[in-house]
């Protein structure tokens, strides 16, 4: 188990570190001799520990927490106390925090308090926007910022583990090609050695019993025989040991001979065998070879199991199909090339392989008279084998893609709701203008000494917003007015304006200032 206490150190050496950063800007700006207080200076400490303790587990709480203490001071949100600390705690929200979602509700959240907050204490929506700027510049950017390195970072630990993948892949291809190279070598010694073997003992058998060889000879003969029976039987035994981790690996290629050859070759060791199909179909490829196999294997079947029963080997085709019979007649001793179940039947199991791979069936079954059949369907065409993707190519696509998605995620959704918060800032403009707009028409009605009776009389729609202040540049009050109004001319522009004045609740002066 891998020892995590120099990281854990190292986390906790950097923790401190920030809260040490971040605690100087409220030293500096919270004290007394800047309109402070100790107090204030105190708690504005013990809240940055509490977030930079919290901020590994729950990034957003901790970034919560500073804009909640950022409010009271300014509505704006962007104080010289807590700035840097907005600053660090939205970009290592980004950077820690897993989903997005709840990142967008609590800036959501920030701006609606801000809203609130603002209507309640009366103050212009100015102040709103001054808050949803710094919100953007001081939260949301540094936040985009973290969620970009936490992306990138990702993708490139995806990258280290799919090469470790990789590595460890190569190893398991290593693996199973030895495992494939040596059911390739048990292949060829049971195809090759396990059929000569098997012949060898059928022409010492015949040399045994024949008349025309002395004692000596016929002895040597038997010798010979059991020989090469006690061979094959080693021989299988070397077989099962070279394919008991891949029993069902296919075999290498047979002897480069056609069926006519083999079956030539088995008749002159002593097999009484039929060929019965004129011409033989050459097939291509896995076909071809599985075809040969058959014969191959019926052949060897019978040599060893029923000596001197008749084989007989048929091949009849159609335009899809070729079908190959192999049926051997029943053993001295009643029993057919069925008793191969007590050898293991390890050629049967790698030849219905060798079958399947060529896209065709085998089967095989005792006949009525106590012999054994034979039989594989082989394609004409075999079907060509489907590449398979490498499973890292795969996995480096599929990482790939899920970074490319969450960086979109993580720059068009907070690029959507800024465009939004333009386009709310463009209406609620529009509607301030609309709530200070004068009709020209009801302003040429007014008249000096009017009561604010008669001015709503004159003016169905009297503007209940009047502007803030007076704009820039605009002549000064006339003295003696105990209150001036400034009202917009026009719905699109700040100028001209019309400004009204009253004393005593009565309109005084009115005049439109360009």
């Amino acid at each position: 188990m891998p020892d995590d206490r120099p990281e854990r150190l190292r986390e906790h050496l950097f923790d401190l570190l920030l809260w040490l950063l971040l605690c100087v800007p409220v030293l500096l700006k919270s004290d007394p001799d800047d309109g402070g207080s100790w107090t204030l200076v105190a708690v504005g400490v013990a809240v940055l520990g509490g977030c930079v303790a919290v901020s590994r587990r729950w990034p957003l709480l901790a970034l919560a927490v500073v804009v909640a203490a950022s409010l009271p001071a300014s509505l704006e949100l962007f104080t010289p106390s807590y700035s840097l600390a907005l600053i660090a705690f939205g970009y290592l929200a980004g950077r820690r925090q897993e989903h997005t979602r709840t990142a967008l509700w609590l800036f959501g959240a920030v701006a609606a308090v801000g809203l609130l907050l603002t209507r309640l204490t009366h103050t212009s929506l100015g102040q709103w926007f001054t808050l949803l700027l710094a919100l953007a510049l001081a939260v949301v950017a540094p936040w985009l910022i973290g969620r970009y390195v936490r992306q990138y970072d990702r993708l490139v630990r995806s990258g280290w583990e799919l090469a470790d993948r990789m590595e460890r892949e190569q190893a398991a291809v290593a693996d199973r090609e030895r495992l494939r190279e040596r059911s390739r070598i048990a292949g060829d010694m049971h195809d090759s050695l396990g059929h000569d073997l098997a012949l060898i003992a059928i022409r010492a058998g015949a040399l045994e019993v024949s008349p025309e060889l002395g004692p000596d000879q016929q002895r040597a003969a038997g010798e010979l025989r059991r020989a090469a029976a006690d061979a094959t039987a080693r021989l299988r035994d070397i077989i099962g040991v070279l394919r008991e981790e891949d029993p069902t690996a296919p075999t290498t290629s047979p002897p480069g001979e056609t069926v006519e050859e083999l079956a030539a070759r088995a008749r002159a060791s002593g097999l009484a065998v039929t060929v019965d199909a004129t011409p033989l179909p050459t097939l291509p490829g896995m076909s071809g070879l599985a075809l040969h196999r058959v014969v191959q294997e019926g052949l060897t079947n019978a040599a060893k199991h029923a000596p001197g029963a008749p084989v007989t080997v048929s091949v009849t085709q159609d335009p899809a199909n070729v079908r190959v019979r192999v049926v051997s007649g029943p053993g001295p001793d009643g029993g057919g090339p069925g008793g191969r179940n007590a050898s293991g039947g390890t050629g049967l199991v790698g030849l219905d392989e060798r079958v399947r791979l060529a896209g065709g069936r085998l089967a095989h079954r005792a006949t009525e008279d106590g012999g054994f059949l034979l039989e594989a369907v082989l394609p004409r065409r075999p079907p060509a084998p489907l590449p398979a993707a490498p499973t890292s190519a795969r996995e480096l696509d599929r990482a790939r893609r899920e970074v490319r998605r969450g960086l979109v995620r993580a720059v068009w959704i907070p690029l959507a709701l800024l465009a939004a918060l333009g386009l709310l800032m463009a209406g609620v403009a529009l509607w301030t203008q609309a709530q200070s707009y004068l009709e020209p028409e009801d302003y040429a009605r007014m008249r000096i000494g009017m009561s604010p009776a008669q001015l709503a009389e004159v003016s169905d729609d009297l503007p209940e917003h009047p502007l803030d202040k007076p704009p820039r540049g605009v002549p000064p009050e006339p003295p003696g007015m105990h209150e001036c109004r400034y009202y917009r001319a026009t719905m699109l522009a700040a100028i001209p304006v019309y400004r009204l004045c009253f004393v005593d609740g009565h309109l005084a002066t009115k005049a439109e200032l360009p």
